[in-house]
């Protein structure tokens, strides 16, 4: 009888799917790095410092549910292999892109979807030829074959592509003739959000950061980097093309990258402003689905974990001081960056200039107290690193950063009560949220390769 009964629900359950109209406009959204820990220090962020009452807009979504990530290597992925997995619904190796692990091409939803009349968007804080936006049209066996990436974007047709840059412009350090390429096949290549107004009547756009700004991502939030292009801007940009060129139905991946590399460098004030950008792309999506609310799915989600970010110090007990974040000004990348650009062009250096770029862009010692045995050893690294030039970098797989440095953000971690586990990747579960046509079917527990499938079924593909 149990058995029959089950035979009888699933039925029910199939002709139900069958018999719901599929939905028009599907958004997936996929924080890069985005894991459990990250999305609520964001929200603890949200209900502590800026005082509202309601969670982040994708928590307030009516289905929240977790997904594994781990790849066909193993228990930790890259973002090749989830990306593979969150686009096409198939398992790969590490390093892999739109190819099982004998690497017979697969295709993404974003193809399926796109073979049966739908427009089709991706994009990306990160560069669109980088692995996740790569797997909903690549097909290569190594993610670093970015000229391959890019010529495989020219023959999907799809219509938006946007991010920070190509890599596949340059190959063996030499120029390459993609963006001809691109040109012959009649996809109009714009940068900024000023270009956006010259796209005219170009039925496929791809849309970059401005030539000026030359960093594998558009630029942190935290950073506010003049002429950068952010995620709710190119969110938009994308929506209105493809309202434009396909209004009957459309699909639109939206990535947040900068949350991975913020989670790569264990920067954990740059995270949580990332993860609020990534917010506001999300309520460009949802006031679209408020205009259309039987026609809509929107499907939020990650690729995998990065770093392990918890809140929780070892120093600070049940305490945490989220409140700091707002002092920090400047990313652990360009503050980084900023101590190798001062080692380059001095020769000795002096501890009370540092102590006042620390105090401008952090808030130490002004708005954060640093006790005396901290301020003993930040001294220590900045004289082992600045003067003795003995300082042993801590390679990430973004940048590498200096003793001091990384000692900085040490100190800074203990002043907002987050830690972390790894620089790398995690194989902690990550979230999903859904709203929309055919939400419903997101909440359980996922594995990562369920999700496409079900946008696929709900689309009636």
């Amino acid at each position: 009888m149990k058995i029959r009964n089950c035979i009888v629900a699933v039925m029910l359950l199939a002709g139900l799917v069958a018999g719901a109209k599929a939905p028009k406009y599907v958004f997936y959204f996929i924080g890069d790095g985005m894991g459990m820990g990250h999305v609520m220090a964001a929200q603890t962020y949200n209900r502590v410092v800026l005082g509202n009452t309601s969670p982040l807009l994708m928590m307030q979504f009516p289905v929240a549910s977790m997904a594994m990530t781990y790849s066909a290597t193993g228990p930790i992925t890259d973002s090749a292999a989830a990306g593979t997995a969150l686009a096409t619904g198939y398992k790969t190796l590490n390093g892999m892109l739109g190819v099982t692990p004998d690497t017979v091409a697969v295709e993404s939803v974003a193809k399926v979807l796109h073979d049966a009349g739908y427009g089709v968007g991706v994009l990306t804080t990160v560069a669109p030829d980088d692995a996740t936006p790569g797997a909903f049209y690549a097909h290569q066996a190594s993610r670093r074959m970015k000229y391959e990436i890019g010529l495989d974007f020219v023959a999907s047709g799809y219509e938006f592509l946007a991010g920070s840059r190509l890599y596949g412009d340059k190959k063996d350090g030499k120029d390459t003739d993609l963006f001809k390429v691109l040109a012959d096949n009649g996809v109009t290549v714009v940068r900024g959000m000023d270009g956006v107004q010259s796209v005219g009547d170009s039925r496929r756009v791809v849309l970059l950061n401005p030539e000026h700004i030359k960093s594998g991502n558009v630029g942190y939030t935290i950073d506010s980097i003049g002429g950068a292009l952010t995620l709710p801007d190119m969110t938009r940009a994308g929506l209105a093309h493809l309202e434009r060129v396909s209004p009957e139905r459309f699909f639109m991946m939206v990535e947040a990258g900068n949350i991975d590399y913020a989670g790569h460098s264990n920067d954990g004030a740059t995270v949580i402003k990332e993860i609020l950008k990534f917010n506001e792309a999300i309520a460009v999506a949802y006031d679209f689905y408020l205009a259309h609310p039987d026609e809509t799915l929107i499907v939020v989600t990650a690729d995998h974990d990065t770093g392990g970010l918890a809140i929780g110090f070892p120093s600070q007990g049940y305490s945490g001081w989220l409140k700091n974040v707002d002092y920090q000004r400047i990313s652990k990348d360009c503050f980084g960056d900023l101590c190798k650009s001062m080692m380059a062009a001095r020769d000795t250096f002096v501890w009370d200039d540092m102590k006042a770029i620390l105090s401008d862009k952090l808030g130490f010692w002004t708005n954060i107290s640093i006790p005396a045995d901290a301020e003993r050893l930040l001294q220590d690294k900045f004289d082992v690193t600045f003067n003795q030039r003995a300082g042993k970098d801590e390679r990430t797989l973004y940048n590498d950063f200096n003793e001091f440095t990384v000692a900085v953000f040490k100190v800074m971690d203990n002043a907002t009560g987050i830690d972390w586990t790894t620089t790398g990747h995690s194989g902690n579960m990550v979230p999903v949220f859904a709203v929309g046509v055919g939400a419903e079917q997101f909440g359980k527990v996922n594995n990562n390769i369920e999700i496409p499938a079900k946008i696929k079924s709900i689309a009636g593909m």
